[in-house]
């Protein structure tokens, strides 16, 4: 049976990558397409290759996503959903390799960071890959049992490699958020509870700017959820932040908030409005 789908959406790693899985699990009306770097995934939504891109952003165990923090202000998209994702890391071999085999693992920093106690618990030597999916794929060609790769059990499947150990991350909750990104923005849509904002701005050159920046989202009531700060230009003087707030745009008490924080800073720009997700608050991501 041949899936119709509504759209494409683009992800960064190869078939059976994680952000693989948050397309399917999220977005299943679209189809996913996969892309070698984050840069390329950005830019085939900006290009209008694909509709939609699936960036992964923070992971509840190892933290940011270092290199999308620093793409995100500069994208030009626009943040209209967030997924998250319960990561389950396995370690994929290829068929007939023992655990008493393996010497080496191979993943994304970000993965080998959130299953540390499981890599120094087997005394094995963790290596640096571009992608997750992309480590199994390349075990798989390599046919060596002392070789294994930390992936998805989709990716294991694909490339054909064993599970030699499930889930062996660190945290029984280990999740990662994703943000879906568009070229437009949707400023309309209202769900059943909580909205977010998320925005970009760059305070001015003054005492204690910051401070008097947030000063408007605590007189009116907003709680702020994030905020990220970044070089602008390469200058130490020069900061730009990202910040996630709750409410929308249209809510009063975030116009009001909005309103004072135009009085500190040089720029300000809207990135995106969406519907909380429910696995936001929750306690039991499986």
């Amino acid at each position: 049976m041949t899936t119709t789908y509504r759209g494409r959406i683009a992800y960064q790693g190869a078939p059976g990558a994680y952000s693989h899985q948050a397309c399917i699990d999220s977005c299943p009306d679209f189809e996913p397409v996969p892309f070698a770097t984050f840069e390329d995934a950005i830019e085939a939504v900006r290009s209008g290759t694909v509709d939609l891109g699936m960036i992964p952003v923070e992971n509840s165990t190892y933290g940011r996503v270092a290199d999308v923090h620093q793409l995100l202000p500069e994208s030009g998209l626009h943040v209209i959903d967030e997924a998250f994702v319960r990561v389950h890391v396995n370690l994929l071999a290829v068929p007939g390799a023992t655990m008493a085999d393996i010497r080496e693992v191979r993943a994304m920093p970000v993965l080998l960071g959130q299953a540390r106690g499981f890599i120094r618990d087997n005394n094995l030597s963790p290596i640096a890959w571009s992608d997750n999916a992309g480590a199994a794929r390349d075990v798989a060609a390599l046919g060596d049992i002392t070789v294994a790769a930390m992936a998805s059990e989709i990716a294991g499947q694909i490339t054909g490699l064993t599970v030699l150990a499930r889930h062996v991350e660190d945290n029984d909750l280990n999740t990662t958020r994703f943000l879906v990104m568009s070229r437009t923005p949707d400023y309309t849509r209202r769900g059943t509870g909580p909205m977010m904002t998320c925005l970009i701005f760059q305070v001015r050159n003054i005492p204690a700017a910051l401070y008097k920046a947030m000063g408007g989202f605590a007189t009116n009531g907003i709680n702020m959820t994030k905020l990220e700060s970044y070089m602008v230009g390469g200058h130490f003087t020069a900061t730009q932040f990202y910040a996630e707030i709750e409410g929308h745009p249209d809510d009063r008490s975030v116009q009001l908030a909005l309103e004072d924080l135009g009085y500190f800073t040089s720029h300000m720009a809207l990135m995106g409005v969406y519907p909380a997700s429910s696995a936001r608050n929750s306690e039991t991501r499986n």
